[in-house]
């Protein structure tokens, strides 16, 4: 394989007296390079599974019973990929390793048991057996008990009241869908229909779990005993007050808030890849077609289901629905991966490779699409690129960091009108507090997140510091063409600076966790030029090595969204997690120490034979402390960046 590149004879003279053998080193780099190419798209792009925990896989089973559109051999896999996932005491969690999850097991036990299993066998009385113990499934979250209610299992005033009158309320009430994330309104906009007609599931079998409540669910009287708050109290009075009200709604405003309803959900349907590009929204607008008597044999509706099917990850014998795909994101980090690697070697394939990754990149770039991101810059040009393989109202600033920083790395003059416009784009996305949020401007009305509807606390989409580092990785690269975006790198870095922890870390709201968000910030410090010898660095710095694991390298549990104690800690170090920690220390040139050393040794003594590595832990959150993703590629190709990182740094103070 080393025959490839011709400069890897040259590479291993460099790098002879080094530390860590050259030799070694670059049959490392070789080996996961030809990897990652192999499996490259014809089109160009990179896609990894996306896998969550097993709420999505059970809703796909509810989804086939609430519509009565049940493929018996289909959900025989489905089960079977469920049944895997159980934990020792019958449990389920939201990420493998972590505590079980009540509104996970409740919908797992459903799942299964309208699969056909027995509620006599032994893994259905444990799971029993557990959400008896946390209380009964009248403690499920809210998506739950609104699912439950759509079966009939419940009341519906056990759950929120979400009148999709909703969608007739002025901007400047204190509720309105302009003033939540994407994701929350691309999911709660159909969701308000069927709540609002209260619709019932098909459920064709009468499947019923009477057997997970401990006080029968028509005498439960504490739905919403998790509201703790004044101010959710207080909110919550208020929904009960609009609850005794609704039958004073006047039938044409309903009308017309329903109309309203379906044809925002409707226009946004994104053909093939669904509404919103996400599972939950996916469905709901599916669900919501077939309540507004959309036929089946509509061409939109008969799209709608086939984006949803499309999301299925089917094997031999199990099958499992992903929340949704990640080809932009993907094929960005890959491509960012390989220009590292191919920085010095110059390989024939490499770059063939690379310049189909740009150019199919390039078409994927939103340029005039409507997007509910210009409700808040209704001026501002488009650019951006989503992180699905299309999802036009919904451009992710992250992603079209990403992107763009590679396509300005390509030194292609094809690519430099989308690199101009996502530089625009991405210097007018930032808030007004210097940070960027992954896909609106001053997503910030905290108060949302004390709803009833809101207990997951993820309605909203803040700045954060992961996608604000990588936006001034790029926005770094144009200041010298683009003097006017040096106010905007030196207000996000002003807002970095701000978010840091006490003990020198930042926290990672997209990915695990503390050492996710201190390398996209130290790398994003690297591109801006910030000293190394800054203070907040150094203080980074030392936190980074103060986490090396025995082994060398480093690792991080889901526990510190709940600990920040833990940050930066795991019984087991990680590929994914060394690779950034190496990276992040990389990039204040931290080549020679010896956690570094120790780092690299780490990834090639844990290399497979295959060229990857093999990471068993979810990697990254969807919602803090709420759902939780594992990137299948991030243990492919972020370790291919940092050995490849390594070498240059190491050619380069040669």
């Amino acid at each position: 394989m080393l025959t490839e590149t011709s400069t890897l004879s040259g590479l291993d003279s460099a790098c002879a007296s080094a530390p860590c053998s050259a030799q070694p080193l670059n049959r490392a780099i070789a080996l996961a390079r030809m990897r990652l190419l192999s499996l490259q798209n014809d089109a160009g792009y990179w896609v990894f599974e996306l896998e969550a925990d097993c709420t999505i896989p059970a809703e796909y089973i509810l989804m086939m019973h609430y519509m009565d559109e049940i493929n018996v051999s289909l959900q025989a896999k489905v089960a079977n990929f469920i049944r895997t996932q159980q934990s020792a005491d019958g449990s389920y969690a939201l990420y493998k390793g972590g505590a079980g999850d009540i509104s996970c097991t409740i919908k797992a036990y459903y799942a299964l048991k309208m699969a056909g299993d027995s509620s006599q066998a032994v893994p259905m009385l444990k799971m029993r057996d557990w959400i008896l113990a946390q209380g009964g499934a009248a403690k499920a979250n809210v998506f739950t008990r609104i699912m439950l209610a759509m079966f009939e299992q419940l009341p519906w005033r056990g759950v929120p009241f979400i009148p999709v009158e909703i969608m007739l309320l002025p901007k400047w009430f204190p509720f309105h869908l302009n003033k939540i994330s994407y994701w929350a309104r691309t999911v709660m906009v159909p969701l308000s229909i069927l709540c609002t007609y209260k619709v019932k599931a098909c459920n064709p079998h009468k499947i019923g779990i009477p057997e997970l409540f401990i006080i029968p669910p028509e005498q439960e009287k504490n739905y919403f005993a998790h509201v703790k708050t004044p101010l959710g109290k207080t909110i919550l009075i208020i929904e009960r007050l609009g609850r005794l009200t609704e039958p004073m709604i006047p039938g044409f405003v309903r009308r017309k808030a329903t109309a309203k309803a379906r044809d925002w959900f409707m226009v946004r349907l994104n053909g093939y890849d669904g509404l919103g590009a996400i599972f939950t929204a996916m469905v709901n607008a599916y669900e919501a077609m077939d309540y507004l008597e959309i036929p089946a044999d509509n061409e939109q509706r008969r799209i709608a289901k086939a984006a949803i099917n499309q999301l299925l990850v089917i094997k031999d014998d199990m099958a499992y629905c992903q929340p949704c795909v990640s080809p932009i994101w993907d094929t960005g980090l890959a491509a960012l991966a390989l220009q590292e690697v191919d920085r010095y070697e110059h390989n024939a394939h490499t770059q063939q490779a690379l310049k189909s990754a740009f150019c199919w990149l390039a078409l994927k770039q939103l340029r005039d699409e409507p997007g509910d991101w210009q409700i808040q810059r209704p001026n501002l040009p488009g650019g951006g690129w989503a992180f699905q393989f299309s999802n036009s109202y919904y451009p992710d600033v992250d992603d079209t960091a990403v992107v763009a920083l590679a396509l300005v790395q390509a030194k292609d003059p094809a690519f430099i009108e989308n690199i101009e416009r996502a530089g625009v784009w991405i210097a007018g996305m930032q808030s007004s507090n210097g940070g960027y949020g992954a896909f609106d401007v001053d997503n910030t009305c905290d108060y949302l997140n004390h709803i009833p509807f809101a207990d997951h606390g993820a309605l909203l989409d803040p700045p954060t510091a992961d996608v604000s580092g990588r936006c001034i990785m790029f926005l770094s690269k144009l200041v010298n063409q683009h003097p006017e975006y040096k106010m905007v790198i030196d207000n996000c870095i002003d807002y970095l600076r701000n978010e840091q922890e006490t003990d020198g870390s930042w926290f990672g709201r997209w990915g695990t966790n503390y050492i996710y968000g201190t390398w996209s910030v130290l790398m994003g410090f690297e591109s801006a030029g910030v000293p190394k010898h800054d203070p907040s660095i150094r203080k980074a710095l030392a936190w980074l090595k103060s986490k090396q694991s025995l082994d060398g390298g480093w690792g991080e549990d889901n526990l510190s969204y709940y600990n920040t104690k833990i940050g930066g800690e795991f019984d087991t170090s990680t590929a994914f997690h060394t690779a950034l920690a190496l990276l992040a220390l990389l990039s204040a040139d931290e080549v020679g120490c010896p956690e570094v050393e120790s780092g690299v040794n780490y990834l090639l003594k844990n290399q497979q034979s295959d060229g990857f590595w093999d990471d068993d832990s979810f990697n990254a959150p969807g919602f803090p402390k709420v759902f939780y993703l594992k990137y299948h590629g991030y243990d492919k190709f972020f370790p291919l960046w940092a050995l490849a990182c390594y070498r240059n740094k190491r050619l380069t103070t040669a």
